[in-house]
């Protein structure tokens, strides 16, 4: 066993094993590679990803391309999901020399942790353009031996160029009408009108300009912008892309349709959906809407949820078929013969037609991912549910895929404000519940004495890393959104502490953010990306957050902080709206108030309930919601605030100043529409 044994993180166990002598992140080992005057090899990964696997097993488990490894190199393995601001660093050098980026990332650094050569898979031997591990090795040897100086240049001037673009987000204005009306043209633009979603294959779900969309409807009243927000939804939960069976969503689909997915199951991708398609139903009614937000949900508790409350990180997209061999998606796919060997010939044909299983196959080796293709076979629910609940049972006696069980603190909050809004709009107190210990958790083990975050934890043990903006901004938007639900002002101080460390320790003068602390530990350079991709950035995560607590609190300070971190989004929203779209969808609330909606009324009365759920229910972007009894100091909304005759009533504000109050919820529906 090397130096990964005692780890916590899943990705550094499955390499533990491994005959290459890896080191862990830290200057232990670059002071290793600075003795023996060697280079460092980083590489990096996370446990779900397919190329790290098969990297590993290609290479890294390789007797003799290991003891060249060791001979040569000082190895260091990173968990991407443990250390973003590692991963981050070293991702911006390889896309900007190679053009691309992607896991496992290669990177091969001076003992000063300077990058000079990357890459991200290299297969034992060349292939396809590619060139051979074992080649890029001896290549890399023969550079640090043969120009050494001419190695460092390079290394240097990497490092400069970097440094370069330290601080190039500037400050403007926050976004108005024009910049959110240019990236709805932009996105429409991009938008694919056969099958939803945005641009070519690969297609990712893209769940925060969704959100975006939902709002700006909600705002503006666009249609169109509900349109493309709706079709793709069905698009996405009609085709490969989502677990027809169980609930929840592949990474990404590898073709334009939808149909044939990247198997592995993220939880920020599910977390962030069950939200989207709650939010679309809220809008539209939507049937299927109402069912994926539910199904995911209720994945997201059945497969990720831990012993101690809070959410895995992921699921494998590779699993044993069932002959000793791993296999991407081997675990979720079907022929019309394992159909009918599990149904009997009349169900199984059903199946077959039902779910677009074909002889062909959608997949490797003729088998089918199930999905509902449009205009397919019609049936009666009961017997879809019959068919559904055997295929589930079946499905759950083959090997299942691994899970990497460690927990992101930034992940779990995305999963607290979606559990917790799904169960207040479905009557589901499980699914809050579930919220609320994974807030638990969250405070238990990842918040320190100081008041800081700790970026993971496994099996309630923490991970010693600290947490990153993203962690800060997704958290506080977690307890934010259970304060709301619950009536439980505890959430609301919490959030603040949060909030409070943003803006000492992640904000500079001039309000810009950085994506780590300013006590953190020093890289190459300070990391600082305020573009959204798989999930919300730190900064656009951060901006939320504060404008969220500034409608809870009246806080001038957090409004104005969140004001200045959304001068980004009006600068790259017209040129580059998919990826700053929870950027646009915190500048929607903030074009919208965002509204505040206080309820006032006894906990127990039934008409306070009532009012309580219509706000939660009312669509304005980012709107606020704080209920509890009259003359309750938990929440500053309610403060000076009475109720109406003895009645429960709820006021609806703007930046503390309210309409007049009402006790009638359709009133106050209509108080929350489009202004």
């Amino acid at each position: 066993m090397n130096r990964l044994g005692d780890a916590t993180s899943p990705y550094l166990l499955q390499h533990a094993d491994n005959p290459v002598d890896w080191w862990p992140w830290g200057e232990e080992a670059f002071a290793e590679a600075g003795k023996r005057g060697v280079p460092v090899l980083l590489s990096v990964g996370y446990s779900s990803c397919h190329w790290c696997h098969v990297m590993a097993h290609e290479s890294f488990e390789d007797e003799a391309t290991a003891a060249y490894l060791n001979e040569h190199f000082v190895a260091i393995k990173v968990d991407r999901e443990e250390r973003p601001d590692v991963d981050a660093v070293y991702m911006e050098a390889v896309q900007a020399a190679t053009g691309q980026g992607g896991w496992p990332m290669t990177v091969f650094l001076t003992p000063g942790g300077e990058p000079f050569y990357f890459g991200t898979y290299f297969p034992p031997v060349a292939r396809q353009g590619m060139p051979g591990f074992r080649d890029v090795l001896q290549g890399v040897v023969a550079a640090w031996r043969d120009r050494r100086e001419e190695v460092g240049e390079v290394a240097r001037r990497i490092v400069g160029e970097l440094t370069e673009r330290a601080g190039a987000y500037g400050v403007s204005a926050a976004p108005g009408e024009s910049e959110t009306a240019a990236a709805l043209l932009g996105l429409t633009r991009e938008y694919d009108p056969a099958y939803g979603g945005f641009g070519g294959a690969p297609k990712f779900p893209p769940s925060m300009a969704l959100e975006f969309l939902l709002r700006h409807h909600a705002r503006a009243g666009a249609e169109g912008a509900l349109q493309m927000a709706r079709d793709t939804c069905e698009a996405m939960a009609r085709g490969g892309l989502y677990d027809q069976l169980a609930g929840g969503f592949a990474r990404y689909s590898t073709d334009r349709t939808w149909t044939v997915p990247h198997f592995e199951k993220m939880l920020y991708d599910n977390a962030l959906l069950t939200r989207v398609y709650a939010h679309l139903w809220r809008a539209t009614g939507s049937d299927l809407a109402r069912r994926v937000a539910l199904e995911t949900a209720d994945f997201l508790v059945a497969e990720l949820a831990t012993t101690e409350g809070g959410f895995a990180s992921a699921l494998d997209a590779d699993s044993d078929d069932g002959t000793g061999r791993h296999a991407e998606g081997a675990y979720y796919v079907w022929t019309p013969d394992l159909l009918t060997a599990e149904l009997g010939p009349a169900d199984g044909e059903f199946a077959a037609a039902y779910f677009g299983v074909t002889e062909e196959g959608t997949f490797e080796h003729g088998t089918s991912v199930l999905r509902l293709p449009q205009g397919g076979a019609v049936a009666d629910a009961e017997r879809v549910a019959s068919v559904r609940e055997r295929l589930l049972a079946a499905r759950g006696r083959r090997p299942r895929p691994g899970r990497d069980d460690k927990v992101v603190a930034a992940w779990n909050g995305l999963a607290i404000a979606a559990l917790a809004e799904t169960g207040a709009y479905f009557d589901r107190p499980d699914l809050v519940q579930a919220a609320v210990d994974a807030a638990d958790l969250l405070i238990r083990v990842h918040l320190d004495p100081r008041g800081r975050l700790l970026r993971t934890s496994r099996d309630g043990v923490p991970g010693g890393n600290a947490g990153v903006l993203e962690d800060y901004g997704d958290v506080a938007e977690g307890f934010l959104a259970l304060a709301s639900v619950t009536g439980d002002g505890v959430w609301l101080d919490f959030a603040g502490l949060l909030l409070d460390a943003v803006l000492r320790h992640f904000t500079a003068p001039d309000g810009t953010l950085y994506d780590t602390a300013d006590d953190a530990e020093r890289l190459i350079r300070r990391p600082q990306d305020p573009t959204d991709n798989a999930a919300p950035s730190g900064w656009t995560a951060a901006a939320g957050a504060l404008l969220s607590y500034a409608a809870h609190t009246g806080s001038d300070k957090h409004r104005a902080a969140a004001e200045r971190a959304l001068g980004v989004v009006g600068a790259l929203a017209p040129r580059a709206p998919r990826f700053i779209g929870w950027g646009l969808a915190v500048a929607e609330a903030a074009l919208d108030g965002p509204r505040e909606v206080a309820v006032v009324g006894p906990t127990a009365d039934p008409r306070t309930a009532e009012l309580h759920r219509t706000a939660l229910l009312g669509a304005a972007p980012g709107a606020v919601v704080a209920v509890g009894e009259e003359g309750s100091t938990e929440f500053p909304l309610l403060r000076d605030r009475p109720a109406r005759g003895g009645r429960p009533a709820a006021y609806v504000c703007r930046h503390f100043v309210c309409d007049a109050p009402t006790s009638d919820p359709r009133t106050l529906r209509s108080q929350l529409r489009p202004a």
